[in-house]
């Protein structure tokens, strides 16, 4: 990083910014193997966010993977500069008030508490608990297939670890609900904490 430059504060503030949008931001992390069925989820939830008027936005992992990162790989120095390229993203649309949903397999724990002390009080961390067995029955981009067959290394449940979160705020086991109680179970804990002024339902 360069010494010549300067952060500038912006002339409206945080809370100007939360009055005018009648919520807090807030960064909700989910966090699970591929397939476990986190992009389902948060765009379930982003759309429920949405429709009580929030301003919202989803990340996507592998939308970013095809501009802002699609020069990384998977290996683990690639992983790690994957979410903190992303994580930089997140902190500058929580400065804009945003209600942010990303789907990340963000594998480690030591990835993710960076991203936690990066976003502080605004960090919700979904786990999406889907057992590894299930994950490669569905295997919905064939990719469990691939890594099985050595086609794909370093994948996420058979050639690299997944770190599972030790203390997430929010713990989502989706084969014991459906997909409406999953979706509830996120927006109330968003309107419970008080991100939502109101506490819009």
């Amino acid at each position: 990083m360069t010494n010549n430059t300067t952060w500038h504060e912006t002339s409206v503030s945080h809370e100007e910014r939360a009055r005018q949008k009648q919520h807090r931001p807030a960064l909700i992390w989910y966090t699970g193997l591929s397939g476990a069925g986190k992009s389902t989820i948060a765009n379930e939830v982003d759309r429920k966010l949405f429709e009580l008027g929030c301003h919202t936005y989803l990340l996507d992992g592998d939308n970013l993977r095809h501009g802002l990162n699609k020069d990384l790989g998977f290996n683990d120095i690639d992983r790690v500069e994957n979410l903190r390229r992303t994580s930089e993203v997140c902190r500058l649309l929580l400065d804009a008030g945003l209600i942010l949903s990303t789907a990340f397999i963000s594998p480690f724990l030591s990835d993710r508490e960076n991203i936690r002390r990066l976003i502080g009080k605004s960090f919700i961390e979904v786990f999406v608990d889907t057992p590894l067995e299930v994950c490669i029955q569905r295997d919905p981009k064939g990719l469990y297939k691939k890594a099985q067959t050595g086609t794909i290394s370093q994948f996420t449940g058979i050639s690299s670890a997944y770190e599972a979160p030790q203390d997430p705020e929010i713990h989502l086991k989706p084969e014991e609900m459906d997909l409406e109680q999953l979706t509830e179970k996120v927006v109330q804990y968003v309107i419970d904490g008080g991100f939502i002024y109101g506490g819009r339902s």
